[in-house]
């Protein structure tokens, strides 16, 4: 398969996602978002960084880049979808998964390792983990706070559409280990289909052994899954 890595003016996370995919044996290539979609494009990453400067809200400029139309329409014919962080972002202001991301609670950019555990394995996006498993995730972010309507949520937690929660080294969920005030530790979600999800940790930070760790591969294999 193909993963088209979506690049728009001001992401940083692209050639990181397309060298993690490809330590993974994923054919990855970047894509500019004003030449659309490959014709051969089987999934497709949004990465991070800081699409047009977050200007307006983080991610809401390059939510309504011509590009996403076509995301869409991929997502809805099945195309695996996966944004990080920036990509959550758009991914949420486009409307491919509910509820938005905004300011930090401390309101302040945090750079730092964090503890995620897994609260639904019987997704690709988690199926190399088991439930309840604790994996550690790099973040990056000054608007990763995770809100929703409770009416939302409530469907999200019976749905079981929460890939991942912050939590401590031992797996509980706390105030304390939430980095970013994000509703209920919420740190990734899916789609209702389930072949679109986004998350605020990077994954593809946490993929290469060169760089100590790698806990992030299991998210990006659920583009083969």
């Amino acid at each position: 398969m193909t993963v088209a890595v979506i690049r728009f003016g001001g992401s940083n996370c692209d050639r990181d996602s397309v060298q993690a995919l490809e330590h993974l044996g994923i054919d990855a290539e970047i894509v500019w978002h004003e030449d659309g979609l490959p014709e051969d494009v089987s999934g497709i990453m949004l990465p991070g960084g800081f699409s047009y400067g977050d200007y307006l809200r983080a991610g809401a400029m390059a939510a309504r880049s011509p590009i996403m139309a076509e995301v869409r329409d991929a997502a809805n014919d099945g195309v695996p979808v996966l944004g990080v962080c920036n990509g959550a972002q758009v991914g949420c202001e486009s409307r491919l998964t509910p509820g938005a991301f905004t300011t930090n609670e401390s309101a302040r950019f945090q750079c730092e390792h964090v503890h995620l555990r897994v609260e639904n394995a019987d997704t690709p996006w988690t199926s190399a983990y088991e439930e309840g498993e604790v994996v550690e995730f790099p973040i990056a972010h000054g608007e990763g706070r995770y809100e929703i309507g409770d009416d939302r949520l409530d469907e999200l937690e019976a749905d079981d559409r929460i890939l991942f929660k912050y939590c401590d080294a031992e797996g509980e969920v706390t105030p304390e280990s939430n980095p970013n005030g994000s509703k209920h530790n919420v740190a990734g979600i899916v789609g209702e289909s389930g072949n679109v999800a986004v998350m605020m940790p990077h994954p593809e930070r946490a993929s290469l052994p060169d760089v100590g760790a790698v806990d992030g591969q299991g998210v990006l294999r659920g583009f083969a899954e």
